[in-house]
């Protein structure tokens, strides 16, 4: 498998977001919020990912998108997990919720331990 994060894999279409966030569901391993919906895209993948933090949190745009990258990166490297154990196509938002910027290690640890809480979820 590439390790590679393309444009096919990320979700921007904003009717998909609007459903997301009406009909999605939640799981969250602080300081991630993973919310995801099943459904199907019109991407060769199995999943549409996004990444999000908040202005609230992050008032300066250069520490938003740090964040956002770090986040990114970890996903892009972990991904592997969630394809090889789902069936079915889904869209995902991942929001960093926390009021500080953790290291990259931490917010790796953090995405393997959502994405197995994610794959228990839907495999009961």
């Amino acid at each position: 498998m590439r390790f590679t994060y393309t444009k096919q894999e990320k979700l921007k279409k904003r009717k998909l977001l609007k459903e997301l966030f009406e009909n999605g569901k939640a799981r969250t391993v602080f300081p991630i919020r993973m919310i995801y919906l099943k459904k199907e895209h019109l991407g060769d993948f199995p999943i549409q990912a996004s990444v999000s933090v908040s202005k609230r949190n992050f008032k300066r745009a250069v520490d938003r998108n740090r964040i956002k990258r770090l986040m990114r990166e970890a996903y892009r490297l972990n991904k592997h997990f969630l394809y090889e154990n789902l069936e079915d196509k889904y869209i995902i938002m991942f929001i960093y919720l926390s009021k500080k910027e953790e290291s990259f290690p931490y917010i790796e640890k953090k995405f393997k331990q959502l994405m197995q809480s994610f794959l228990d979820k839907i495999n009961e």
